[in-house]
């Protein structure tokens, strides 16, 4: 290969250029550099110290022009050195626009000159480093009055912002006249070295103003200042907003580009089960059933689209996400339990199915997301001509085909520049079953097209959630595969994502843990491990989620109230983030709320309770004032101003098929909808040791040797029963 100096660089040390051929050689003979700049043997002309990285994200700039540094001092050492300016882009590996920005700007012999001459170079994988991607955005949001992805931004050697924005077109005058990228180098280059002072002083601001965003108003809610809980009139409140901004047509938000989260289904489903509302079950339901319909949902491989770029969900933007997936078959799956339609259930079983089928680790984790382009084209793996429907459906006869193309929206012309994005206009059941081997052969060739790339890093936050989804989807649908396979990844994170003084990490690739675990790796994690303990009532899982919790109190608090993104094993930006903001995932601060006050209720111990009273503290203004904006944690505060159900199954030692006989008393568990609980169960010996840390079931035995249920709220119980009717009965009393 060459020597891999990109243009405009000085050549690599001996030292570097040596391990960076050693890390290219190890990716082996089979290994294709993500560039266009290759040598007449096809090799990569150019390689940088992103080769040295294991980010799928990272890799994919390994080979450009641009002399990329990963984060880190070595990179703003050398811009001290050289006295130079850095810009960093922040991105990740299914971002369609990063691809986009690559293609155009980082694949530029010419622009990727000017950077290296003038600037150094800074990438960050976003999903590895959520605090510096948490930071930079601020700046870019303060600067802009939005964001994204790519981002990109201008530094000093300090670290500090100076200028700030997402995508920019490669030279002047392209996509609708924005200015060029090139253009921005050379004029904040020029700025730079010519007005310092002008630089210094635009950074102090941006720096001051990314402070006060990320910590100024949550600092400012501390106990003292704010004497009252936030009340559950702002769920109402927060209620009659989405009303007001429903799509009666198309479900979701009278807006496009639509996101699943921007309904929040689950506090939908928790209001409707206070008050009644039928609006907004309509609202839930309506949503769930047309994303579900939608190009959005993959009719053919089951799971969802990162989101719609049209108000009817037909127009996805195709990557998914492991995130959303998760969260949705969550949502799916309560409102199975609310509303009994098949057609809920059917779509979680189909998305857990596509997890456990293409986006899991043969030792159990689940990969990151996949890709929204492939071929050179976004969606071109998921896309159809009628013809190519009418060939592979050919052995099935043409009535079946028929049925397909009528079911599934498939047109001569196509519904999306000239194919079609599979889509359901008319909901049957009945003809979706009757279309099953239809499916599957479309299915079988479709895998026999080129994939788009898969982002195979395991992230403990993202296998927290999917953790989650199976274990609720588990215990709903009675699915013991899915269990099976929350049990295997809670195992993977709990042993692999660890560093060697025991500490969680965020990420794991190419059998390494890297980089120290955030709020949100501990917080999602600790959720899926209440939620699979719940679901198996093996008291490992409950046992680790409490260290867990206990791991956040000590790495994350503050003592004024809520929880910091990072801790002092992190580095320390410029900011430091204290998470108020619900978007495509939760916020590490909302589910750790959650988590304070369901191990509360499992505990019986009243510091729990208060911790989340302090966090609630902490972030009253923001509810209070903008209650959209952490909608998550909304479903904190109704558990908080519920008195939670506390839920024993217990029945006798040494029986067979003693789990079996309890069957009818957690069919019935199973099918209600109880967001405001905490369920333990197992037989009499394993309850009597569970008591030393569930407090609600200490004394709480099989009566007449037969399966017992116990329904209690604050330690007042109902009488115990043994026959599952009366349970229901016991359970729908409690509901209302």
């Amino acid at each position: 290969m060459t020597d891999g100096t990109a243009p405009g660089s000085a050549p690599f040390s001996a030292e570097l250029a040596n391990t960076l051929s050693e890390a290219i050689a190890r990716r082996g003979p089979g290994h294709v550099a993500r560039t266009h700049h290759l040598d007449e043997q096809g090799r990569p002309r150019f390689t940088n110290r992103l080769a040295l990285e294991t980010s799928p994200y990272l890799l994919q700039h390994a080979h450009n022009p641009v002399n990329w540094f990963p984060w880190g001092e070595e990179a703003f050492a050398e811009a001290r050195r050289l006295g130079r300016p850095v810009f960093l882009s922040i991105g990740y590996s299914t971002c369609h626009w990063c691809h986009v920005m690559e293609a155009e700007s980082f694949e530029d012999e010419e622009i990727a000159r000017f950077l290296n001459q003038h600037y150094v170079a800074v990438k960050v994988d976003r999903e590895e480093r959520p605090d510096v991607d948490a930071v930079y955005m601020s700046a870019v949001q303060q600067l802009t009055g939005s964001g994204g992805w790519p981002m990109s931004v201008w530094l000093t050697a300090a670290r500090e912002p100076f200028f700030a924005g997402t995508y920019f077109p490669p030279r002047d005058g392209l996509r609708a006249g924005s200015r060029g990228f090139l253009s921005l180098l050379g004029a904040l280059s020029e700025t730079f070295h010519r007005d310092p002072d002008r630089v210094g002083k635009a950074a102090a601001a941006l720096v001051e103003a990314v402070r006060q965003d990320m910590q100024g108003t949550a600092a400012a809610n501390t106990p003292s200042a704010t004497k009252e809980l936030p009340a559950r009139q702002l769920i109402d409140a927060t209620i009659a907003h989405y009303k007001a901004s429903f799509d009666g047509e198309h479900g979701g938000l009278q807006r496009a580009p639509k996101f699943p989260s921007h309904v929040p289904v689950r506090l939908l489903l928790r209001y409707v089960r206070r008050t009644g509302d039928r609006e907004a079950l309509h609202m839930a339901t309506l949503t769930l059933e047309k994303m579900a319909a939608g190009g959005l949902y993959d009719q053919l491989g089951g799971g969802f689209h990162r989101y719609s770029t049209d108000a009817q969900w037909l127009l996805p933007h195709f990557e998914k996400m492991l995130y959303d997936n998760a969260l949705l078959v969550v949502a799916y799956a309560e409102a199975f339990q609310l509303s009994g339609r098949a057609d809920f259930a059917r779509v979680a079983r189909e998305t857990c199915d596509y997890v456990l089928r293409e986006m899991t680790d043969s030792d159990g984790a689940f990969y990151s997301a996949t890709d929204a382009d492939s071929e050179g084209e976004e969606g071109r793996f998921f896309v159809w001509t009628e013809d190519e429907i009418r060939h592979e459906l050919a052995p099935l006869g043409s009535k079946t085909t028929r049925l397909f193309l009528e079911h599934y929206d498939v047109r001569p012309g196509g519904n999306w520049e000239g194919s079609n994005i599979l889509n359901v206009p008319q909901a049957d059941e009945a003809r979706w079953a009757a279309l099953g081997e239809a499916r599957a052969l479309l299915y079988e060739a479709r895998a026999r097209r080129l994939p788009p790339l898969r982002d195979d890093k395991i992230l403990a936050a993202w296998n927290g959630l999917m953790i989650s989804a199976l274990a609720v989807a588990g215990r709903i649908l009675d699915e013991p595969r899915y269990l099976a396979a929350a049990k295997r990844a809670a195992d993977f994170v709990l042993t692999r994502l660890r560093s060697t003084d025991d500490e969680l990490q965020r990420s794991y690739k190419d059998a390494q843990a890297r980089q120290a675990a955030f709020l949100d790796d501990h917080a999602f994690l600790a959720a899926g491990l209440i939620d699979l303990y719940e679901a198996s009532f093996e008291a490992r899982w409950l046992a680790e989620a409490l260290t867990l919790a206990q791991a956040t109190e000590r790495l994350f608090a503050d003592p004024t109230g809520g929880w910091f993104m990072s801790s002092a094993r992190h580095e320390t930006l410029i900011a430091r983030e204290k998470p108020a903001y619900d978007g495509a995932e939760p916020s590490g601060t909302s589910v750790a709320l959650m988590n304070a006050l369901r191990l509360g209720v499992f505990t019986g111990d009243d510091h729990w309770r208060k911790i989340a009273e302090r966090g609630l503290h902490a972030h009253a203004q923001v509810l209070r004032e903008r209650p959209i904006a952490m909608t998550e944690a909304l479903l904190a505060l109704d558990f908080l101003a519920d008195t939670p159900l506390e839920i024993a199954i217990v029945w006798p030692d040494g029986v067979a098929d003693a789990a079996d006989a309890a069957a009818p008393l957690l069919t019935v568990l199973r099918r209600t909808y109880l967001p405001s609980r905490a369920i333990a169960g197992g037989p009499e010996s394993a309850i009597e040791a569970l008591a030393e840390t569930v407090a609600f079931v200490r004394g709480k035995v099989a009566q007449d040797g037969r399966p017992t249920a116990y329904v209690c709220r604050q330690g007042r119980c109902e009488l115990p029963v043994t026959d599952a009717a009366a349970l229901s009965a016991q359970l729908g009393r409690a509901a209302r």
